[in-house]
């Protein structure tokens, strides 16, 4: 896949172009300007992944959204709800969602429903976007080209959780995300990619 066509803006939000259509995932403070989006994925209702002016800003009258029901029940008509274990097909693009959870901590309960997203996309690259989460039977059991994973600490996990995730997924290759904006920094990035075994590519955030 074209990296270029992977765009981080911070945090966890990303822009995936493919084949001429724009799928953004969480986002949050985007700038004016972007392209409008085809398909807007959430991954649950915190204040930073869900943020109805950006969803607002990024739709137009044919925008798909796809979130938990929680975020479906704020978001409107617009939105289809999904819980792990569940897909959707937009399209040539297929969804899947894949359960996202603190398993040490009380930040994001499993019993919320939230999710992260493996997005199959047209000519069949698998990018998976771990959501808020830490390291999970789930996530590990995956087999994705591109893994975004975040690797922070505090609200998910830690770059040395996170490596030992991507080291029993073995993904082609991981984009660190989750740090630099409300908690952790390069250096967490900067260490998973010493840790995991594979291929690591660190973006800088576009505006």
């Amino acid at each position: 896949m074209d990296l270029k066509k992977i765009h981080w803006y911070g945090h966890d939000a990303f822009r995936i172009e493919d084949n001429g259509r724009q799928i953004y995932i969480d986002p949050w403070q985007l700038s004016s300007g972007l392209p409008r989006a085809d398909v807007i994925l959430v991954t649950h209702d915190h204040h930073d992944h869900y943020s109805e002016a950006d969803v607002r800003k990024l739709s137009k009258a044919e925008t798909r959204v796809v979130c938990p029901p929680d975020v479906a029940a704020k978001a409107g008509p617009a939105a289809t709800p999904i819980s792990p274990g569940e897909k959707v097909t937009i399209g040539d693009l297929q969804i899947a969602a894949v359960a996202a959870y603190n398993v040490s901590k009380p930040f994001h309960p499993r019993e919320r429903g939230w999710v992260g997203y493996v997005v199959t996309l047209s000519d069949g690259t698998t990018v998976y976007h771990a959501g808020d989460t830490d390291a999970t039977p789930e996530m590990e059991r995956l087999k994705v080209d591109v893994a975004l994973l975040p690797v922070s600490g505090t609200y998910v996990m830690t770059a040395e959780e996170a490596a030992a995730a991507a080291n029993a997924m073995r993904p082609g290759l991981v984009i660190p995300m989750h740090f630099g904006t409300i908690v952790g920094t390069a250096k967490d990035a900067e260490r998973f990619s010493r840790l995991f075994k594979g291929r690591t590519v660190i973006k800088t955030v576009e505006h």
